[in-house]
């Protein structure tokens, strides 16, 4: 019996190789890919496709819960880590630039080894690695004592963090139908702005209870193991499968994600991505890691990718967004608001609310008019902050200053600024970057996801690290112009460098990068995959009719 089953597997992969074989040119033309293959119900999400992405994006929860947590837990810590160490108002801001920043620089770095890691093991393995660092950074920084071990906890939760942040939509865009691809890496953004939701209602039941901060940094460690349990019910990604030579594997997961598709259309889709897959792996076979890296530089079509990928999660941390997480609730205490975290919670709970309608149309609408049509919100919104806190503190010479009783009719107009330019961010910027997967071809996915996260990284330690120090020497109502600056250079990039992807399989995506940036040819090349499915269509059409 087993003998007999193992010679129907081999004959299964031979058949699979001479189909790739003779479908690999097709793939290599652009003339075929997984995404034209059309399978019955595709563009209705599965239980599995849920349940899945469902457990990945435990990633993003935990993403954001540690990044927003932080807020809260910054006011309430008081002398808790040594009085001695925190005895002045400087070192107080001090400490809270370094402990920002000391989660950002482990992100940068967790970030920068994750993508390039997960090439190798795997991107669940990668996933477990992240759920055990997290665990530990939680409880760690629960039971500290001192300003040291707080930072060295966070550091290591950012480790967690920035490994979580590119392999959790690399994951999920990989197991997901082309056709909703977006809307599921957006269900992990929407898992991050619901963690930092989370974050701040734990921070705010914990203000006022002695020791409460620990609570709100210890409870990161409860959602880490449910997904350390969870991943060992999860399938690896079909192409790291097909890539090992696992087909039957492969090929059972694809018939679960495609659960409504009969099984010639399973199978055809099944050996086409193989197709694809063959030549990345031809090229990985070939080449060292070193030669891998040089490729993503040199061969133009990968340097464009990378320029798309890297520009775009630029931007999303030059905006400036993340200091409203970190530093939201200091800065409403600031401005007079009596209950600061509270207030913080209305501006997390707008990212949550504005990343569902994301949600919703990324992939009806496409990741660039969302772009073009968000970004101005946020321009708009960084110069209203502008002009607020200009008036604002006129009395205090421009800046902030502790005890002033400020206008309550302009601190309310920073948090209407504030809650247009969240709006904005979370329509747009906020989620369109981490599609950054797609962008990227098999062979060099992995290193070109890590250097785009490691990018966002280091552009949220430069805004972490320089936040307070910025506010300080051009003021708020300089800083916040100066974001609003960086907004329209970014709004500017994506006008002329940032692709429509949306309805495009991952390996068509390459495609569009062979003569430029390709904003033309991307909306050429989804414009003849529409008329092949209105044709498809209709060819179903005529077929059921005569029957």
């Amino acid at each position: 019996m087993d003998n007999a089953s193992n010679g129907s597997e081999k004959a299964k992969d031979a058949q699979i190789y001479e189909d790739v074989d003779g479908i690999a040119a097709a793939v290599a033309s652009g003339e075929i890919s997984e995404a034209l293959v059309v399978a019955e119900g595709e563009e209705r999400t599965t239980w599995f496709v849920w349940l899945l992405v469902a457990c990945a994006s435990i990633s993003g929860l935990l993403f954001g819960y540690d990044t927003g947590v932080i807020s809260g837990a910054l006011v309430t810590i008081g002398g808790d880590l040594g009085p001695a160490e925190l005895s002045s108002g400087q070192k107080v801001r001090s400490f809270k630039e370094l402990i920002t920043s000391a989660t950002t620089l482990g992100a940068l770095i967790g970030g920068l080894v994750a993508g390039m890691l997960s090439d190798f093991l795997g991107r669940r393995p990668v996933l477990g690695i992240a759920d055990i660092i997290f665990i530990g950074g939680a409880i760690g920084q629960a039971v500290c004592h001192t300003v040291w071990s707080m930072i060295g906890c966070r550091f290591l939760i950012g480790i967690g963090v920035g490994v979580a942040a590119c392999v959790a939509p690399l994951y999920i865009q990989e197991l997901s139908p082309t056709r909703l691809r977006g809307r599921m890496v957006v269900v992990n953004v929407v898992m991050i702005t619901g963690g930092q939701v989370v974050a701040y209602g734990i921070d705010a039941a914990f203000e006022n209870t002695h020791g409460g901060w620990r609570w709100m940094v210890g409870l990161g460690a409860v959602p880490a193991a449910l997904q350390a349990l969870f991943l060992f019910f999860l399938p690896e990604s079909p192409r790291i499968m097909i890539r090992r030579n696992q087909y039957d594997a492969a090929h059972a997961t694809m018939t679960k994600i495609y659960s409504h598709a009969t099984p010639e259309q399973v199978d055809l889709k099944v050996r086409s991505l193989a197709a694809a897959v063959k030549q990345s792996v031809e090229i990985t076979n070939s080449t060292t890691f070193f030669q891998r890296l040089r490729l993503i530089l040199t061969d133009p079509i990968n340097r464009r990718a990378l320029i798309v990928g890297c520009g775009m999660q630029a931007f999303q941390q030059l905006c400036g967004f993340n200091t409203l997480m970190y530093y939201s609730a200091t800065l409403f205490k600031e401005i007079g608001f009596d209950q600061p975290t509270a207030v913080g919670l209305i501006v997390s709970g707008t990212n949550f609310i504005f990343t569902l309608i994301a949600l919703k149309y990324i992939d009806i609408i496409g990741r660039r008019k969302i772009m073009l049509w968000s970004a101005p919100g946020m321009i708009i919104g960084l110069v209203l902050a502008s002009v607020a806190f200009h008036f604002l503190t006129r009395k205090t010479g421009g800046d902030l200053v502790d005890g002033t009783q400020y206008s309550t009719t302009w601190s309310a107009i920073v948090l209407l600024a504030m809650i247009f330019y969240v709006a904005s961010y979370a329509t747009g910027l906020g989620n369109v970057p981490w599609q950054q997967g797609e962008l990227f071809g098999l062979e060099v996915r992995g290193i070109g996801t890590s250097l785009a996260t490691t990018t966002n990284w280091a552009g949220n330690l430069l805004i972490g690290a320089t936040y307070l120090s910025l506010m300080d020497r051009i003021t708020p109502a300089g800083a916040f112009g100066f974001y609003a600056g960086l907004c329209l250079l970014g709004w500017l990039f994506c006008i002329f460098c940032f692709p429509e992807t949306a309805g495009l399989s991952l390996e068509e995506v390459r495609l569009i990068f062979r003569h430029g940036f390709g904003i033309d040819e991307s909306e050429r090349l989804r414009e003849e995959k529409r008329a092949l499915r209105v044709a498809e269509k209709q060819s179903r059409a005529k077929g059921a009719e005569k029957a």
